[in-house]
């Protein structure tokens, strides 16, 4: 292994010989005043604070003709000012043609055909990580938490704000409270800002500090805010008390479940917050995309529960947390002896609370603990002899545990160790993994260099299993032309699957990318992106040829706004798959393939849209090919009502794949496979608070085999024409939720969903649409109804009564104080 470290050595120096260049990006300033009474928020900027209010303008266009000002048409000016509570803005907008203004109603954290106002805050002001807060002409809020450029939508505040369209324009008047930032515990505050309006119908942005496309993050280019000093915030500490009542029907049989629990949030200080959630109901967790799955590996769902969403950015730290872990799957399956059945198995584990601590220090040190334990869960075994039932542990108490330091340096570096740990109570198998990250980014936010190191222990009843994953890569980050190189290693025994998710082991990886963009609109195109890849793959232990592929994509955007691309991937000399055998040592040998698509979508500002790809694999072996085609049409009927569909069609013919074990033999087995996928989506927004919306979606996929094959020790397959085929399988999968909720107070929330679903999995295949669809519907269906309701709760407006919190910020007029 020391071959890699040397590799990893040269790339670096290499490339940090390159990055030593130095470059400063322009700031602007505004030095804001504290207010001793705050404005009323109702969008109309009439009252005293605003009158001598400084005022940020001069907005720069972002995109799509990056850096040329503002027209005074749509002059843009933004007063700021605050007090102990929180921070106002109060924008005003200019448009000649105000009725045009774009104001389509969405749900809560969703933008859709709207102008827009976009507020960027960075406590630390260290250009690395902000809150967003967005408001659309329609009113309707959108929150975020943006690290590096890279937007999290999943954290939801409580903050408050109002629009006016007006004859010339239109204005947002918003109230972000400290406790919902963060920033360091030091007398006077400087902070990151940042400000955006875009106004749709033409799709252009304007950013009030302007925004570089050559090089850098987006948080690289805010301003700052000066002026803010001898704040005495309010206690950080809310409450999110719920109530939820659940009535299911399952095959004939009804039960009613009744549920009551409690979310905390604590600002330990300003910079630090304990969240808790205690006696958790995840029960309208939006439903998950299952599919019939052939590959090696399990799938990966998406978190729908939103405890684990928020505010979890310092634990996305190295991709070592995957938070279905906890309550999801027990992690070993019933064992019954001979002459004993299953008769229940849990898919899920009962989570019993679950806790996070994280903030960061002035010195620009992250700090994230986070700790989950979910109870006991059983498989209930029945004596077929005698009828007596008995239990099987398959998940003891369980405690895990996730800790990040991360220390950020420069404008966009930083250097993180992260720490996993799951401690299972008894002989129950305990798990640890360590990372080490390192990422610098020049002076001039030209070149980027980074490095990690992993280190996975598994500790089982007779041993302990050590893995490691190595990675390295350097790159020009800026320009019209950029450069990447990378090198990836993975050792066999490397595994974080008990908090964390991972897929291949025992490969060493070398990757180049070349890319050329355009930075500003030529021609009839706003923007062209061309790259180009090389991957060439190996196994790690013993060294063994993988692949070697070659990968152009593309992407363009005309003056129109119509988007389209596509691109070519070519693996010459075949494959040598290590994984589908299942098996550690073997492979099997795959042809070379050439893979092209295509790619488009339509102008989003009109009411009838598309987006489509098309995809063909063609094997180098006759009649092999894998089609991939998606056609996904909407139409807004007004800026109230919208429908999406979605088709998705996945033929595949001659594929081949694993399918059994004969003692020691590789069973293979050459199938064709369909699947098709429809999905309808649509929403109903009576207004910013209330909302109807629906998902439906129906996946069916089926693979019929016409060839089984034994796997030779050299990667080739022999046929087995005798070998009975019983392996045909058909999947259907059927999910409807229908779901109305209900802001009726800030952070405060009534959901009511009904939710119906089935699903059926036959051994069999060749079933007409109209067959699969009539077995599908002869299952047992879950029907759902459930109601909860949440409301938020802050520790001061208890303390002073509603009335008087509300007064401080919204109701009575205000003065402006000097120099205080």
């Amino acid at each position: 292994m020391f071959k890699y470290f040397l590799i990893i050595g040269f790339i670096l120096l290499g490339f940090y010989s390159l990055a030593q260049e130095t470059d400063s990006i322009f700031r602007k300033k505004i030095t804001i005043p504290r207010i001793r009474e705050a404005p009323k928020i109702d969008g109309v900027l009439d009252d005293i604070a605003w009158q001598n209010a400084p005022i940020a303008k001069d907005f720069v266009e972002r995109n799509p003709t990056n850096g040329q000002p503002i027209p005074d048409s749509l002059s843009t000016e933004v007063k700021i000012i605050y007090d102990d509570l929180g921070i106002y803005f109060g924008a005003y907008m200019k448009d000649p043609e105000p009725e045009k203004i774009a104001t389509e109603l969405t749900e809560r954290d969703d933008i859709g055909a709207d102008d827009f106002f976009f507020i960027l805050l960075n406590g630390y002001n260290d250009r690395q990580q902000s809150m967003q807060f967005i408001v659309t002409a329609a009113g309707v809020q959108y929150d975020a938490k943006m690290t590096n450029g890279r937007e999290d939508n999943s954290w939801d505040a409580v903050w408050y704000s109002e629009v006016k369209i007006n004859d010339d324009g239109w204005v947002v008047e918003a109230f972000i409270p400290y406790f919902i930032l963060r920033f360091p515990q030091k007398q006077v505050q400087e902070w990151g800002l940042n400000m955006e309006r875009e106004v749709f119908r033409t799709r252009t942005r304007y950013s009030w500090n302007h925004v570089d496309n050559k090089k850098g993050a987006f948080s690289l280019y805010d301003g700052e805010i000066h002026g803010i000093k001898n704040i005495k915030t309010p206690t950080r500490l809310s409450f999110q008390p719920y109530v939820s009542a659940y009535a299911n029907n399952y095959d004939g049989k009804t039960n009613f479940n009744f549920n009551g629990g409690l979310d905390l949030k604590y600002g330990i200080s300003d910079a630090f917050t304990l969240d808790m959630v205690l006696i958790p109901d995840f029960g309208q967790a939006r439903f998950d995309n299952n599919v019939l799955n052939l590959s090696p590996f399990e799938v990966q769902f998406a978190e729908q529960r939103a405890f684990f969403n928020e505010g979890t950015e310092l634990f996305s730290k190295g991709d070592l947390f995957y938070s279905r872990r906890i309550g999801g799957a027990p992690s070993t399956s019933a064992n019954p002896n001979q002459g004993e059945e299953v008769v229940f198995e849990p898919n899920a584990v009962e989570l019993i609370n679950a806790t996070k601590v994280s903030g960061r220090t002035e010195n620009g040190l992250g700090i994230g603990f986070f700790n989950a334990v979910t109870n006991e869960a059983y498989a209930q075994i029945r004596n077929t002899e005698t009828g007596e039932t008995s239990n099987e542990l398959l998940e003891p108490y369980t405690n895990y545990n996730v800790m990040v330091l991360d220390q950020r340096f420069g404008d966009n570096s930083s250097v993180s160790f992260v720490n996993t740990n799951v401690t299972r109570a008894g002989n129950y198998r305990d798990a640890n993994v360590t990372g080490l990250y390192v990422s610098h980014t020049n002076k001039a936010n030209t070149w980027n260099y980074s490095a990690s190191t992993e280190g996975s222990w598994r500790f089982l009843a007779e041993e302990t299993v050590f893995g490691t994953e190595i990675q390295a890569s350097a790159g020009k980050i800026s320009g019209e032309h950029r450069v990447q190189a990378r090198l990836d290693l993975r050792t066999l025994d490397y595994n974080i699957n008990d908090l964390g998710f991972s897929t291949n082991t025992n490969y060493v990886r070398y990757i180049g990318y070349y890319g050329y963009r355009y930075l500003q609109p030529k021609g009839n195109l706003n923007n062209m992106f061309l790259n180009f890849n090389l991957f060439h793959f190996r196994r790690l232990d013993p060294d063994l040829f993988s692949n070697f592929t070659f990968n152009f994509n593309s992407s363009f955007t005309t003056k129109e706004f119509f988007s389209y691309g596509g691109g070519l991937e070519l693996t010459p000399f075949g494959e040598n798959n290590i994984y589908e055998p299942r098996v550690n040592g073997r492979h099997v040998q795959f042809p070379g393939y050439t893979d092209q698509w295509v790619w488009m979508n339509t102008d989003f500002r009109k009411k009838l849209a598309f987006e489509g790809f098309i995809d063909w694999y063609k094997y180098f072996e006759e009649g092999r090919s894998n089609i991939f085609l998606s056609l996904n049409p909407r139409y807004r009927f007004s800026n109230k009502f919208n429908l999406r569909y979605g088709l998705f069609y996945n033929p595949s013919y001659k594929e081949q794949g694993f399918v059994d074990m004969d003692g020691e033999d590789i069973i293979f087995g050459q199938r064709d496979r369909i699947t098709i996928e429809n999905s309808v989506g649509g929403n109903y927004i009576f207004n910013n608070k209330i909302s109807l919306n629906l998902i439906f979606r129906h996946y069916y996929s089926g693979a019929m085999y016409s060839k089984l094959y034994s796997l030779e020790q050299n990667g080739e397959l022999t046929e087995e024409p005798d070998r009975e085929n019983t392996y045909d399988i058909t999947f259907n999968t059927w999910n409807l939720d229908l779901n109305f909720s209900w802001w009726f107070a800030p952070g405060s929330q009534v959901t009511v969903l009904y939710r119906n679903a089935l699903d059926s999995y036959l051994p069999q295949s060749g079933h007409t649409f109209n067959e699969n669809f009539d077995y599908l519907f002869s299952h047992p269906q879950l029907n759902s109804l459930s109601v909860r309701l949440s409301y938020f709760l802050d520790y001061n407006r208890l303390r002073n009564g509603w009335s008087n919190w509300t007064s401080q910020y919204r109701t009575k007029p205000s003065k402006m104080v000097a120099g205080s």
